[in-house]
């Protein structure tokens, strides 16, 4: 039994060998961008052998031609198309969802202004008033300025966040 098993390891070990050999000895050509194992395709294009390293070659999708954008601004309406392959959706659902898209962000707008607000009147133009243990310890004043500083600069970007999105969407037929 014992001699078996070593017959089957050194047959597997040679066979393996072997494959590891031949794909050593298969070449590739680089013809300008493109790669190919073809000898006889090689030999037509001019193309340069590869030696050395190893190659990994992975095949992408071609991008879908676009129309050029004519001068009456349908380039935005042509960058706001759907995927090939998505479902379609007809115009008054798509309406409708832009309309509830556009409520709710305009919702989430008014809460971050509101708080916003909120914030600059905490703030104080930078003099906020002292709390608690701060006056007798001034640097946990300044903290919480900082702290108070930066909460309000996210709440800025936040905002002009929300005001982009909102501008993304289509004006709504009122």
């Amino acid at each position: 039994m014992k001699t078996f098993s070593v017959f089957l390891l050194t047959a597997f070990s040679a066979a393996g060998v072997h494959v590891q050999a031949q794909a050593q000895q298969e070449r590739v050509w680089r013809c300008g961008n493109e790669y190919t194992n073809n000898a006889t395709v090689a030999q037509q294009r001019g193309c340069k052998i590869m030696e050395g390293g190893n190659l990994t070659i992975v095949q992408g999708s071609r991008p879908v031609a676009s129309a050029a954008p004519s001068s009456s601004g349908s380039g935005a309406a042509s960058a706001a198309r759907s995927p090939a392959g998505s479902p379609k959706v007809d115009g008054a659902d798509q309406r409708s969802r832009d309309g509830e898209a556009r409520s709710v962000l305009e919702a989430e707008l008014r809460k971050a202004q509101e708080r916003q607000s909120q914030l600059q009147r905490e703030y104080n133009n930078g003099e906020p008033e002292k709390q608690g243990s701060e006056s007798k310890n001034y640097q946990k004043y300044l903290d919480r300025v900082s702290d108070m500083k930066a909460e309000i600069a996210r709440n800025e970007a936040d905002i002009a966040g929300l005001q982009r999105e909102i501008g993304r969407l289509p004006v709504a037929n009122r």
